[in-house]
């Protein structure tokens, strides 16, 4: 595994304080491995400059920004598979674009998109 993309609801757990995320996201970043965020996933969950939890959490991750490429691809994969939450749509976009593994807390929706890309992307749900 060369590379791993965080969905909301790692970012949840983190903010959360949830023992097991932070373990996991320590033992990767120990690893040298540093996880993708998309930027549209932080602006789901982001609520508050008091959310320290999740700042902390966030400056151990690298926050992908959308361009308009990847952009156009999350949407075509947002039509294809006919969901309801265009940032998962982002998330398997990005995993496919950078071949990595999707850390999830909604693994039945990520699965059905990636089914939908055609793409063989792993999934671990938290």
């Amino acid at each position: 595994m060369s590379s791993i993309v965080y969905d909301a609801g790692v970012l949840v757990a983190a903010d959360r304080s949830d023992r097991r995320c932070w373990a996991k996201h320590r033992a990767r970043l120990e690893m040298g491995l540093v996880p993708l965020v998309p930027a549209p996933v932080v602006v789901q969950v982001s609520r508050s400059s008091r959310q320290a939890q999740l700042r902390r959490f966030l400056a151990g991750c690298l926050v992908a920004p959308l361009g308009e490429d990847e952009a156009h691809e999350a949407g075509a994969l947002f039509g294809k598979a006919k969901r309801d939450d265009v940032v998962d749509a982002v998330v398997v976009a990005m995993a496919a674009r950078h071949k990595a593994l999707i850390v999830t807390g909604d693994a039945d929706d990520i699965r059905r998109l990636v089914q939908a890309s055609g793409r063989e992307i792993g999934i671990v749900a938290i």
